[in-house]
């Protein structure tokens, strides 16, 4: 079959998945570890009732950066890699026979998928419950066992800390029985929260209380090398090949991400972005062959033949593996270039920040928070 140009590849897949011409692969399950990686977990509960847009666009352009913060961290021998889940509370829209809470998703390494949910989350008037949000999220996600696991719950929100049905004292008591730590973020006066008793909720859960300015704009300091960096990333999304059911879908939304990411380009998203895709963080081998291969040692003839992308059909199996390892070379090639500009950028963006001191903004409240706790998981920073 006809190899088709990238630019048209995401609307060709679509249009033959739609058609009922791929067929599921053996699935991939994407919280999968490898036996160099440690887990990190992070649940985000975002408050979404009015008033809370500025939290949302923080968390939409500072996703990259939060999950950044383990790019350079080891765990002994071991790399973390880091699980998101994300629910939203207080929202009217939802019901309230589920205390106004929803899960938006469960643990997962679809990073790509994250962004795209935090992009579809939208805020209106409610009551923010968080004691019976906190209570959902420790009772339905799936919480790593091991006491070696660094394991924390970020709550933002604006409202008391103490609404809802469920005492929010008790929900954190429950937590830290689980090793699971409880950070605070109220988004507003130190004081107030302080009142409202968000303080109290992270002493209870060894957690950190945090304030943020929630209307404040991330400022980004650019650098010489922004624009290389981001063009790279997108070069990185050629060295992607797309198998199974997720194919056309997976494809898509990295692109889809990348759109998003660009939106925010004052917020440094872009760049964020990019270093994200450059690490063991950003991990699709759910539907990309190169991870699936390389990353979690699928091979390629365990793959059915209808799963395959166009342009591996008509190979011989050992072409195939060689156009792979071509595509894993390429990719490693572009991550070692954005990682080399990284570090003359960061040299840059040091001195800049100097003059510029930090922002009471959500990144940089969660970036604080887990190196403090992570670091007592014996997990080291650069």
């Amino acid at each position: 079959m006809k190899a088709y140009p990238h630019s048209i590849r995401p609307l060709f897949l679509s249009l033959i998945a739609s058609a009922g011409l791929l067929t599921a692969a053996e699935p991939v399950k994407d919280t999968k570890l490898s036996a160099d990686e440690s887990l990190v977990q992070l649940a985000i509960l975002l408050d979404t009732s009015n008033s809370m847009d500025g939290l949302i666009e923080q968390a939409k352009s500072q996703l990259w950066k939060i999950v950044n913060e383990f790019n350079d961290s080891k765990q002994g021998d071991k790399k973390p890699v880091v699980q998101v889940a994300l629910y939203e509370y207080g929202n009217q829209n939802l019901s309230v026979g589920t205390n106004y809470i929803r899960q938006v998703l469960p643990f997962t390494r679809d990073l790509d998928k994250v962004s795209e949910q935090l992009f579809k989350l939208t805020t209106n008037g409610g009551d923010e419950y968080c004691g019976a949000v906190i209570r959902e999220a420790l009772d339905k996600l799936e919480w790593d066992k091991s006491g070696q696991t660094y394991k924390a719950v970020f709550i933002a929100g604006n409202e008391p800390f103490t609404q809802g049905p469920i005492n929010p004292n008790d929900s954190c008591k429950a937590a830290i029985q689980k090793g699971v730590v409880i950070n605070t973020i109220h988004c507003g006066n130190r004081s107030e929260g302080e009142n409202g008793g968000w303080r109290t909720g992270a002493a209870l859960a060894e957690g950190r209380f945090l304030t943020i300015d929630q209307d404040k704009a991330v400022v980004h300091i650019e650098a010489p090398q922004d624009k290389e960096i981001t063009r790279l990333s997108i070069e990185l999304n050629r060295t992607y090949v797309t198998y199974g059911k997720d194919g056309a879908r997976g494809v898509a939304n990295q692109a889809a991400q990348d759109s998003n990411a660009a939106k925010y380009e004052a917020a440094g998203a872009p760049v964020q972005r990019a270093l994200t895709k450059t690490s063991s963080n950003y991990k699709n081998s759910t539907w990309d062959l190169v991870d699936a291969n390389k990353k979690d040692g699928v091979k390629l003839e365990s793959i059915k033949e209808e799963d395959l992308p166009a342009e591996l059909k008509p190979m011989a199996p050992g072409a195939r593996q060689t156009y792979i390892d071509e595509k894993a070379a390429e990719r490693t090639k572009i991550q070692v270039e954005i990682s080399r500009l990284n570090e003359e950028r960061k040299k840059y963006v040091a001195e800049k920040a100097k003059e510029k001191g930090e922002e009471a903004t959500l990144d940089n409240a969660i970036g604080k928070a887990v190196r403090e706790q992570a670091a007592k998981k014996a997990i080291e920073f650069k």
